[in-house]
């Protein structure tokens, strides 16, 4: 067990290198329809642009868009596109009738596109028995259908599985639209009707039997799997973040530059380089040793948080890097109450190992306190903040808890290792005169308890 500390150190720091170095790493998908994702660091639109896409938001019959219409649509537009893994988008209206959507560096942006300019509207469509049956795709004139019921009917939309193991996706359907389908069905068995989204037939299934309840399943009409996954998952985000409630057009797109560029960037990194390193050389001035080992475990914190980054991953704009380097601060603020108790412990008498046992000991209670209250105020700000502020909250609540495993448990079992050298017994390599110090001797000397020495 004395060996566990040091092996979990080393494991996740080689994790850590391998995720932040290895080239074209990429990790596999969680099924077996989805593809491998690269491991990679994503930038916001500040850092490296992206795709700007304009909307205009038309009349409904003789209604016209209002500013509460554009502020919904707005809102359903950025959770939709959150729903696809684009982190930090930026969607923001723009006139009476404008909406302007930003996307960070997009691997798809047309799959984006059609997702958030769809209305989502959702049709019921008895098939009349004298046409031939819809193919998916097929778009449909629903003047010329009777609609059984609409989305408004739908309570709520998933991914699922029929009894076959295949992917499809779920409804649950509101009482009155339970009721229609209910008597429909069972007066229509062996016929068909179709699935209706923007007037494309998403699905158009036979009837087998009567469909009480309210729940129904939507299949993809053949495949080994069902559905594919990322169509599921568009079709189910559409409809779970509800249908716009005025119709949208695309107006323009084009791709955008950065709002900062390149040279900023570098400026930042640098001047962030520059803190770090002044903080660095304060700590071997002050704590000489222990200053060195916090050094050591900062590096550490610093290659692990970015894996992490990658690996999740987290959009990084300007805002994400201010979050992380105020986690930096944080995690040195840690070593700095750890050192300073245990400075004081010295100088009461106690011997070495048991000075720094008791310093993070007496330490650890405020660090906790002042970690959990950061941790409380990212978290408000993550869960109500906008997008932006949400990836700042997002980088200071990761960062925060790597510094406190950082801090803690690095920092603490190095010390316990280089306080059982006899080199490692010198005052002055803890800021701490002969005068003041009282060291005792570890090992089996330490049994023989010298006061006085080292």
């Amino acid at each position: 067990m004395r060996w566990t500390g040091p092996l979990l150190i080393a494991v996740v720091g080689l994790f850590a290198l391998v995720l932040d170095f290895w080239p074209n790493l990429s990790v596999p998908g969680f099924t077996a329809d989805e593809a491998s994702r690269l491991i990679e660091t994503k930038l916001g639109l500040d850092l490296q642009g992206g795709l700007k896409v304009e909307y205009r938001v038309l009349p409904s019959g003789d209604q016209a868009p209002d500013a509460a219409a554009l502020e919904v649509i707005r809102g359903i537009m950025e959770r939709r596109v959150n729903e696809t893994g684009v982190a930090e988008p930026v969607v923001v209206t723009s006139g009476t009738d404008r909406i302007v959507v930003e996307l960070p560096g997009l691997s798809d942006p047309a799959a984006v596109r059609r997702l958030v300019g769809q209305t989502g509207r959702l049709d019921f469509v008895p098939i009349p028995t004298t046409m031939t049956p819809p193919t998916k795709g097929q778009v449909l004139d629903l003047a010329q259908f009777q609609v059984l019921f609409s989305g408004d009917q739908l309570e709520s939309a998933a991914i699922g599985t029929d009894q076959n193991g295949q992917r499809v996706v779920t409804f649950r359907l509101k009482d009155e639209g339970a009721q229609k389908f209910a008597d429909w069905t069972a007066a229509h068995v062996r016929e068909f009707f179709a699935v209706v989204l923007d007037s494309t037939v998403i699905s158009a299934p036979e009837i087998q039997q009567a469909i009480t309840g309210g729940d129904v399943q939507i299949s993809s009409g053949g495949g080994l799997v069902g559905f594919p996954l990322k169509e599921a998952e568009e079709l189910t985000n559409v409809l779970k973040f509800g249908a716009l409630p005025f119709p949208v057009e695309e107006l323009s797109s084009d791709t955008i530059d950065p709002t900062l560029g390149a040279e900023f960037l570098r400026a930042s990194l640098l001047a962030g380089a520059i803190a770090i390193a002044l903080v660095v050389l304060f700590m071997l001035v002050h704590y000489r040793l222990p200053g060195l080992i916090a050094s050591f475990a900062l590096l550490y914190y610093a290659l692990l948080t970015l894996a992490i980054f990658r690996f999740i991953p987290v959009t990084l704009t300007l805002a994400g890097i201010a979050g992380f380097v105020l986690s930096v601060g944080m995690a040195v603020d840690a070593n700095i109450l750890i050192f300073e108790r245990s400075k004081e412990e010295l100088r009461l008498g106690k011997s070495l190992p048991n000075a720094i046992e008791a310093g993070f000991s007496r330490a650890w209670n405020s660090i906790l306190d002042s970690n959990v209250s950061s941790l409380i105020t990212a978290s408000i700000l993550y869960f109500f903040g906008s997008s932006v502020i949400q990836g700042f909250a997002l980088v200071l609540i990761i960062g925060v808890l790597i510094s406190m495993f950082s801090a803690i448990t690095v920092t603490r079992t190095i010390l316990r290792i280089v306080v059982d050298r006899s080199w490692a017994r010198r005052p002055w390599l803890y800021g701490v005169s002969a005068a003041e110090m009282v060291l005792r001797p570890t090992g089996r000397a330490g049994r023989r308890e010298a006061t006085g020495g080292v």
